[in-house]
């Protein structure tokens, strides 16, 4: 280690909790953790420039599941689970907008719509024909039905007539969040190194040694919440999942106001700034996707651009600015794993897809897990 003594000893000395990632659950950890324990020195690890994982990179899209995508997670999940992760994921993002502010993170309450392609209307009439069920069970939470049946006035082209629509979604500015996160952090003497990734860990009964990519040192406490990178630490059912997205160049008056899912969420797109942010087709190529490997492929960017030309912007011209891929971290089932690997070893992973939604709440229950 070609360390200093100074830093030795400002950063890596008597730490009490070292948190794994910086993302929304690691940093939402970090806050709840100084809450508790106001003295102590929590020092956040993360591999990236910043965050490395979906947190900077996702759609911000705050919501809890489009109709389709739910009744699918039926096939997995009992009616009650549902109702838990719908509300576990509310109360997400409700402890979201309390932590930062509406102002802060961008939140905007347009309401979410899910689209059904014309060349599939049996789909439609399945999610319509079941809407009622799910309704029926979110309708004590809510207060009021959550799904809607609404006509498409968006000049959307090759879906059908109706679209489901869905009152309490809403949409943030990314960047916005994870800025306001990063200084809040900071703010309450929490030290974050970033460019660090941990290549092992040792728990000793008294406190866990940690080798790094750079240096050794020990902690009290270690609290991995790097969600889809964390198989490389410990052995939970939780997998990395690439997202590919794309944005468009701004477009003059455009149209489309809300945020917007087809084929069971696997896509996903919204208006951000004048331009058209779409993201998914996972579902192409689901061996290939299941990588740590940040990048895109032609397959799916593909696919994309067909959606804007075919579905999205079919009669208004566009150029594509950018693209880039996230990685989420899924399982077996949606319910997000907190628990305790050892004595001294903790974890708060796998959001399925819904970290803005639910990484609040997980990074709270997480810093709450600690003894």
């Amino acid at each position: 280690m070609n360390l200093s003594y100074w830093e030795i000893k400002q950063w890596l000395t008597k730490v009490d909790f070292t948190i794994v990632g910086s993302g929304i659950v690691g940093l939402s950890c970090a806050l709840s953790l100084r809450k508790k324990y106001p003295k102590s020195q929590i020092l956040v690890l993360e591999k990236g420039v910043f965050p490395q994982g979906a947190s900077t990179k996702n759609a911000g899209f705050a919501c809890f599941g489009s109709l389709s995508e739910l009744l699918d997670d039926l096939n997995s999940h009992t009616e009650e689970e549902i109702v838990q992760l719908v509300k576990k994921r509310v109360a997400g993002l409700i402890l979201l907008r309390k932590t930062l502010g509406d102002k802060e993170i961008k939140y905007k309450n347009y309401g979410g719509y899910e689209l059904f392609m014309k060349n599939d209307p049996e789909f439609f009439e399945a999610c319509a024909e079941n809407r009622k069920r799910i309704n029926k069970l979110l309708k004590p939470f809510f207060g009021s039905n959550v799904f809607k049946v609404k006509k498409n006035v968006f000049g959307f082209k090759n879906i059908l007539d109706h679209y489901i629509f869905n009152s309490f979604e809403g949409q943030i500015d990314t960047g916005k969040m994870m800025n306001s996160l990063l200084k809040k952090t900071c703010k309450k003497n929490i030290k974050i190194l970033n460019g660090i990734s941990v290549d092992s860990y040792q728990d000793n009964g008294s406190s866990v040694e940690i080798k790094t990519n750079v240096f050794q040192f020990k902690t009290n406490k270690l609290l991995i919440a790097s969600n889809g990178f964390a198989s490389t630490l410990i052995d939970e059912d939780v997998i990395p999942a690439r997202a590919q997205v794309l944005i468009t160049k701004p477009i003059k008056k455009l149209p489309v106001k809300g945020t917007f899912h087809l084929e069971k969420g696997f896509y996903y797109f919204r208006n951000t700034d004048n331009r058209i942010l779409l993201g998914g087709g996972r579902n192409l190529d689901i061996k290939g996707e299941t990588t740590t490997e940040l990048g895109q492929t032609t397959l799916i960017q593909n696919q994309l651009e067909k959606l804007l030309k075919t579905v999205i912007l079919p009669d208004i011209p566009f150029e594509i600015e950018h693209r880039w891929s996230g990685i989420m971290g899924v399982g077996n089932t949606k319910t997000p794993i907190v628990k305790n690997i050892s004595e001294n070893v903790l974890c708060g992973i796998r959001m399925g897809g819904m970290g803005v939604a639910i990484g609040s709440l997980i990074g709270n229950d997480l810093a709450n897990l600690t003894k």
